[in-house]
């Protein structure tokens, strides 16, 4: 198996007490973690991937959410402890998915991965939601139990449930 590292949404309007969208001091607790596994897939020689929440400034998710990681705002940057390196993809969605509307499936498909290791946040909507596809598009899916939270830790619990049964990811510890 060929494996790439999905970083989802550590985005300064999450991470960051000030962000629109706060996800709670446990983004603290996830960001070590998050540089580990970094430099593990790095070292390694796996595809790092980040997906970026990044909405346009109407878009329909304001309607369930406060506006947050609007396209070309301090809020939709990825926060600085868990930067990009040269050679790492950044992929920005509009949708809880990192593959819906994105040229994900066919960015990992073209590099021969076929499977993913998933980080950030949040477990319950974006981790989730993009595991659940890659699990529906043939990809093995791993989550790092302590690489990923939520502003809603009972949400957060019954996410990683999900993932692992029904829909199958493997949930690992880092």
């Amino acid at each position: 198996m060929k494996r790439a590292l999905v970083v989802v949404d550590m985005i300064e309007d999450f991470v960051h007490e000030d962000g629109a969208l706060y996800c709670g001091p446990s983004m603290q607790r996830i960001t070590p973690v998050i540089q580990r596994e970094l430099a593990r897939a790095r070292g390694a020689g796996e595809l790092v991937v980040y997906l970026t929440d990044n909405h346009l400034p109407d878009d329909a998710e304001f309607q369930v959410f406060p506006p947050h990681a609007i396209v070309g705002t301090r809020g939709a940057a990825i926060v600085p402890e868990v930067a990009p390196h040269a050679g790492d993809l950044v992929i920005p969605k509009r949708r809880y998915s990192g593959f819906f509307g994105t040229d994900l499936d066919i960015t990992l498909r073209e590099r021969g991965v076929d499977a993913i290791r998933v980080v950030g946040d949040c477990t319950n909507i974006c981790v989730l939601y993009t595991a659940a596809d890659a699990r529906n598009l043939g990809y093995a899916v791993e989550v790092v139990a302590e690489g990923v939270t939520s502003f809603d830790e009972e949400a957060h619990h019954d996410a990683l449930r999900e993932l692992e049964k029904p829909l199958g990811a493997k949930i690992v510890h880092a």
